[in-house]
């Protein structure tokens, strides 16, 4: 595992990766009296020989920053690189999900995966990158960063879909919280985000 700048000892960040899966699986809890349906909404895979980038974003009011999620899996559910990174102080959710949006379409370039479905579950943000528009508020000049870096990719879709089928990012988004800078899984799954991963695959058929 790769931590930005500095280094912990994986003993630690394995019992911050356990405490969050059972704050994760409280909270699913607690908001299951508030759903009497699931979603039905699911992570889908992408087409054959294609990868899908997945991304989340997650707002610490009380430590002035913001919580990163990314994570890109092939045909077969399998993961291939996972990141969740700190981000800076915002002003709302929608600058949140654009700046996650633009450091996980860079980490996809990163990791050389050039032909992606892009999947986030911001309406705002998905719509104007599908229609390729510049949104009107202080976060235009942001999203006309991800556009720029969209147009290098060699095939490319872009999806919005609901909360339920975007778990694992969300997950990993929250996990920034603990991360110094940024933490990086390659070919591996992220050990907070397994629960999830494990309700994503059971969906593939």
């Amino acid at each position: 595992m790769i931590h930005g700048k500095s280094v912990q000892a994986p003993g630690i960040l394995n019992k911050r990766a356990e405490d969050y899966v059972q704050e994760y699986r409280r909270a699913k809890t607690q908001l299951s009296s508030y759903s009497p349906t699931p979603s039905p909404c699911r992570w889908s895979p992408p087409p054959s020989s294609r990868f899908k980038l997945n991304f989340d974003a997650a707002i610490f009011k009380e430590n002035d920053a913001m919580g990163m999620g990314a994570i890109i899996c092939n045909e077969n559910g399998e993961v291939m690189a996972a990141l969740s990174a700190k981000g800076p102080t915002v002003l709302c959710s929608e600058e949140a999900e654009v700046l996650a949006c633009r450091r996980a379409v860079e980490f996809a370039m990163e990791c050389g995966f050039l032909e992606i479905v892009v999947e986030g579950d911001n309406q705002m943000v998905m719509s104007a990158l599908q229609l390729r528009k510049r949104l009107s508020s202080g976060v235009g000049h942001i999203l006309q960063d991800v556009l720029c870096l969209l147009s290098a990719f060699r095939w490319l879709q872009v999806h919005c879909i609901r909360w339920g089928a975007n778990t694992t990012t969300h997950a990993l988004a929250r996990f920034a919280k603990n991360v110094p800078n940024e933490l990086i899984w390659l070919e591996e799954s992220p050990p907070l985000a397994i629960e999830a991963l494990y309700f994503d695959s059971i969906s593939i058929e």
